[in-house]
């Protein structure tokens, strides 16, 4: 096995530098020329990546540095996408902990490095930005020292190596004061403190497969790190369950390394390189891709199960392909099917009706980022609320439902409305302890039901100051009703364009969505009812024209600014009997029946069913 060989994975908080250390690690290793033009943060290629601020996709590079090769693996920071995280970190031999002179550990790094901790990966820590006149680096390094502690590190793990950077200025040292010799430092502490990856290149192939992706040329490409010997272009491997069960068997049509930023065709790789295979049309995450001599796959963290499921439909509203160009039942079927092609964390299946497909996944942010995805491809959609996944005990066959373990740090003060907000939602607290500085750490079990549209009202109670963070735990006993939203909606009951006047005159009764001159719908929702029914309104209203004039009856109308909700906010609010109408340009609420005689017939309907 060659020692000239290291992997490992990078995380960080948004915006605390870690686009910005890649490109430099890229540019002061030779990867591109002085005179290259590369797009900053080249890691982060999507766009919904650039714009939230958040990795989606988990992606590979590498560097050469000294005759060493230096793989690097981007891992998502949000649970939503942390399905693959245990078996991403699985690949690598050691973590890049990234964290601003400032702003120090913050929630995005924490669900990641929880997980590098747990798998015994011992971190190298890079206190970024210590140019910053507001740094702090020492106490910054004391910070991630009690976040360690915080999440159970061993005492290996808590003796871990520091570097100081400025990832903009393009140099990183032992101290913050030591610039002089560009990202020499870290490059040697990667090489000196990072193990070589082990395993027998005289046995025979063996490879987990991590990650799945599909090229509209190559078809299904599996990445994943080779556990033991040597595969070339052309062998014959075969895949094999977790169960050991024979899944096919195949050729190996493509070999590709990382090399920067490109996926490049090699003819050989061994044992603890990190590489991406063609050629297995059926092979998927968790799978042992490996020489068809050996019987027994790699141990393989299962594929965490969906918990969270919605429905796409057709726009089927009365503003239907006004602004989207693939509207058919036919175009939104074959986007799904090629997104669970390629995302092993998303199911898709057929409902009843042919215009309508049922897409689970991990949560609200995964499924919302799809949504986001097809709308700006040009598609029109209709999306009901979300909803969990119950099943039958497969023993007792009583009903369950999943449950997550929330795990959440406060300032003591706001310890009291959360534990009240949880219990509401059912959740159960298994733990309670002081994590420093004025902080409690409190967790939770709770069913994933209670905690949709949760997170946007705990930032609210806890002043933003709060970190929430959630994981799939297990299936349990089904808890019942759990408290929904409490307002009703008000729901326009005529077609045209609201009006300022109409507008002024509704704002006695709730706060509204919508602002003058806006094309709406007979059952379109404009806003939310100060009580908790729903309410019929006119937003058309215009002012009766009189010849009679007095002083202050020609004033210009001042609307209060509505409120925007965003697509995963729209999606946690709606009820049971609402959608979202979803277009390239438009967020639009809606009733699922529009006509207010349907509504009132389906909600007898309701009753008498649920009597």
């Amino acid at each position: 096995m060659t020692t000239q060989l290291r992997n490992i994975a990078i995380i960080a908080h948004v915006d605390h530098g870690k686009t910005t250390l890649v490109d430099q690690l890229f540019r002061l290793s030779g990867m591109f020329r002085d005179n290259q033009r590369v797009e900053e943060r080249a890691m982060d290629s999507n766009e919904l990546e650039r714009e939230r601020g958040i990795t989606i996709l988990a992606k590979c590079t590498s560097v050469e540095w000294q005759g060493t090769h230096i793989n690097i693996v981007d891992t998502p920071g949000h649970a939503d996408f942390g399905g693959e995280v245990e078996r991403i970190l699985s690949m690598v031999d050691g973590v890049l902990l990234l964290v601003d002179a400032a702003e120090g550990p913050m929630p995005q790094t924490k669900f990641v490095t929880m997980k590098a901790l747990a798998l015994g990966l011992k971190p190298i820590v890079v206190v970024n930005k210590v140019d910053k006149p507001e740094g702090r680096p020492y106490e910054v390094q004391d910070e991630v020292f009690e976040l360690f502690t915080a999440l159970d590190a061993s005492d290996e793990q808590l003796d871990f190596q520091t570097a100081f950077a400025s990832a903009k200025q393009g140099w990183a040292g032992l101290t913050p004061e030591d610039n002089g010799n560009g990202m020499d430092a870290l490059f040697n502490m990667i090489v000196e403190h990072v193990a070589p990856p082990t395993g027998d290149a005289d046995a025979p192939f063996t490879m987990l497969g991590t990650t799945l992706a599909v090229d509209s040329y190559l078809g299904r490409i599996l990445t994943g790190r080779i556990a033991t010997g040597v595969a070339t272009p052309g062998m014959t491997v075969k895949a094999l369950s977790r169960e050991g069960d024979v899944i096919e068997t195949a050729r190996i049509t493509k070999l590709l390394a990382f090399r920067g930023l490109e996926r490049v065709a090699v003819d050989r790789a061994a044992a603890g390189d990190i590489i991406a295979i063609a050629g297995m049309p059926t092979a998927t995450v968790a799978d042992t891709l490996c020489d068809p001599v050996v019987e027994t796959p790699l141990p393989a963290q299962p594929v965490d199960p969906p918990t969270l499921a919605m429905t796409f439909a057709i726009n089927d509203s009365p503003l239907a392909g006004k602004e989207g160009s693939k509207v058919t039942s036919r175009m939104i079927r074959d986007r799904l099917l090629r997104e669970a092609e390629g995302n092993v964390a998303i199911e898709v299946t057929e409902t009843g009706g042919s215009d309508a497909f049922e897409v689970a996944g991990r949560g609200e942010l995964q499924l919302g980022v799809l949504i986001e995805q097809m709308r700006r491809e040009g598609f029109e959609l209709s999306i009901s609320r979300p909803r969990v996944l119950l099943r039958d005990n497969p023993e007792t066959g009583a009903l369950e439902e999943p449950y997550e373990e929330v795990q959440i740090d406060v300032d003591e003060d706001f310890s009291g409305i959360v534990v009240e907000a949880m219990s509401l939602r059912k959740g159960k607290m298994t733990e309670m302890r002081p994590s420093g500085g004025g902080k409690v750490r409190l967790t939770f079990l709770a069913p994933a039901r209670g905690l949709i549209g949760y997170h946007g009202e705990f930032l609210t109670e806890t002043r933003g100051t709060g970190i929430m963070a959630r994981i799939y735990h297990s299936y349990g006993p089904h808890t019942g009703p759990i408290p929904g939203r409490r307002n009703g909606v008000l729901v326009s009951n005529a077609a045209g364009k609201s009006v300022a006047y109409g507008l002024f005159g509704l704002e006695g009764r709730g706060e509204l969505f919508i602002e003058s001159g806006i094309q709406v719908y007979e059952g379109m929702v404009i806003g939310e009812h100060s009580r908790g029914n729903d309410l019929d309104v006119n937003p058309m209203k215009s002012k009766q024209l009189t010849n009679v004039r007095a002083s202050g009856t020609d004033e210009a109308v001042r609307l209060t600014p509505p409120r925007l909700i965003s697509l995963e906010q729209a999606i946690a609010y709606i009820q049971d009997d609402e959608l979202v109408e979803v277009t390239p340009k438009t967020l639009r609420l809606r009733k699922r029946h529009l006509i207010f005689h349907e509504r009132k017939r389906h909600a007898r309907a309701a009753e008498k069913a649920g009597a």
